[in-house]
This record gives C-alpha cells, sequence and structure tokens, in this order.
C-alpha cells in the first residue's frame, strides 16, 4: 500500500514530546501497512483486528495499547491509505472520524 502521507505522523510524534512514546509503534505500523496488499476490509482486519471500521472506507487503528488512534481513508482499488487524523484518544473524541 502507498501512505499519504507519512509526514502527518512524523509532525505528530515531533510536535509535542510527551507523544514520543508512539513513534516506534506508529513507525511499526507504517513499516505493515507499505508491505501490505488490502482489496477489501477483511483483509484489513485479517491483519489488524482491533481496526474499526466507519463509513466512507475509513478505518481507525488503536496505536500504542489504545492510547492513540489513527484515522485513515483507503482507496482499495488504487492501493493507497490516506491518513487522516493521529491524535490521543481524548482528541479523537474531538473530531468526527466519518469526516476529517
Amino acid at each position: 500500500m502507498r501512505i499519504i502521507a507519512k509526514r502527518t505522523l512524523r509532525e505528530f510524534w515531533e510536535r509535542d514530546p510527551a507523544n514520543l512514546d508512539c513513534k516506534s509503534a506508529l513507525e511499526a505500523w507504517h513499516a505493515l501497512v507499505a508491505q501490505a496488499d488490502w482489496q477489501t476490509p477483511a483483509d484489513v482486519k485479517n491483519q489488524f483486528r482491533h481496526a474499526s471500521f466507519l463509513t466512507g472506507h475509513r478505518v481507525v487503528f488503536n496505536i500504542a495499547g489504545n492510547k492513540y488512534r489513527l484515522v485513515v481513508k483507503i482507496n482499495y482499488p488504487y492501493s493507497v491509505v490516506y491518513v487522516r487524523f493521529v491524535g490521543t484518544h481524548y482528541q479523537y473524541d474531538q473530531i468526527d472520524a466519518e469526516t476529517v
């Protein structure tokens, strides 16, 4: 899968030293997804069983033991994953994950 954009992940952990503990988890997620070939939501679920699916091909991943949330939009035919949001669980509760 092609991930747009790793920079968003990096900026998140660099922006606040309190978020640095998610760096290795986000890098691991990025490495796994970059090697994946998801054709359907079932493929995502097979690899990340705790992923939650929303409308509009959006998927929520729990990062670092559910301390952080990552929202992506997946274009399955083109094998592209768009990072839409990364934040703490509290920050996630403040957004509408179906529209970010």
